[in-house]
């Protein structure tokens, strides 16, 4: 049996690529699995070749890279029209591609993510958004109802992702929360360090509030591949060590030994970085919105706050006084809920019942 999987561009394997590269390595024992994409780099062609997928590598090239191919290659729109066999199903993981799918996983609107993050950006940024917003949010809302109409069945990657499509008319089928290799991320020692809590900073980041935290004198190491909108003024904080692009070990190391993950966001549909910390074993203090709201136990695995101010309060509360010595258990725990072992068979099932039919 054949199985098409089409993706954002692949120049590394964070974000929304996690799902489909992880679910592919866990169904390819049963599937004949090629990876389509707008763009993939020399190094995972290479690398999804010896893992044993057939690549389809439209390589449409861009003057620049990351979230922002995304987004162009998303307005300019390729139209595939893919032969199908009885024997074939094809999925959609990304925003770049209108095509007849059998499942569509969606993982957020795009300009949803964008009115959200754009107050915390740089002033050109807000003012060149604000002029086109209007653009975007039509053509979002008709290229998602177009995609309805030629999938055959769309799933949500959270409930809060569910209710923005719905917001919209778009109805969805069902949910399945992304998946997380839980043999990777695990705990590396049994006596964290506890001397520092740890943040991603990214264009989800609201940069004034980890300011603020690190202030009050808690120290912070903080990842995440450099962008023009991080403040220069926090990158040369004295209690804020900024580490950059970090490898998957290096990042697991950060996670383990951390006292606590700090995850301050303006849009998550999902949020891998909560998950990856509990499998970790290490807590999370973020929001009660969106899909960290989800994914954490309130007092059990993480802490939810609803604002700013008591963010702050909670951040400095933890790094003063600590808490339950079982909790980076209840963590680890919580985690197996996302392993790609048990995502991978509800994957499986729904494949084999559309095959089926």
């Amino acid at each position: 049996m054949e199985l098409l999987f089409f993706t954002d561009p692949i120049e590394n394997f964070y974000g929304p690529l996690k799902p489909p590269l992880l679910i592919a390595r866990k169904l390819k024992r049963h599937f004949d699995i090629t990876i389509v994409s707008p763009f993939i780099s020399e190094k995972f062609v290479s690398m999804l070749k010896h893992e044993g997928y057939g690549v389809i590598n439209l390589n449409k090239k861009y003057p620049f890279s990351g979230s922002l191919l995304t987004f162009f290659e998303w307005l300019s729109l390729t139209k595939l029209n893919p032969q199908k066999h009885r024997n074939t199903a094809i999925v959609n993981f990304s925003q770049c591609f209108l095509v007849d799918a059998n499942i569509y996983y969606a993982q957020g609107p795009i300009t949803k993510a964008l009115d959200d993050i754009s107050p915390e950006m740089n002033f050109n940024f807000r003012v060149s958004y604000m002029f086109a917003r209007p653009f975007l949010v039509a053509y979002d809302k008709w290229f998602n109802r177009r995609l309805r109409e030629r999938s055959g069945f769309i799933i949500a990657n959270s409930s809060f992702c569910r209710r923005m499509y719905e917001e919209w008319g778009i109805k969805i089928d069902g949910l399945i929360y992304p998946p997380l290799d839980c043999g990777l991320f695990r705990p590396t020692t049994s006596k964290p360090s506890d001397d520092y809590i740890l943040t991603y900073i990214g264009k989800e980041t609201k940069y004034s509030v980890i300011k603020k935290i690190a202030h009050s004198g808690i120290k912070i190491k903080a990842f995440g591949a450099k962008n023009p909108f991080i403040p220069k003024n926090m990158l040369k904080h004295p209690n804020i060590e900024f580490w950059g692009k970090v490898t998957d070990s290096e990042l697991v190391n950060l996670y383990s030994n951390a006292l606590y993950t700090l995850f301050i966001f303006t849009h998550e549909p999902f949020g891998y970085i909560p998950v990856e910390s509990m499998a970790c074993g290490t807590p999370i203090l973020t929001y009660g919105k969106q899909g960290p709201s989800e994914t954490i136990i309130n007092n059990v695995t993480g802490w939810l706050v609803n604002d700013d101010k008591k963010l702050i309060d909670y951040a400095k509360k933890i790094w003063r006084n600590g808490y339950p010595s079982d909790t980076r258990l209840k963590c680890r725990e919580r985690s197996l809920k996302f392993n790609v072992e048990l995502i991978s068979c509800k994957w499986l099932e729904i494949l084999l019942s559309l095959i089926n039919e």
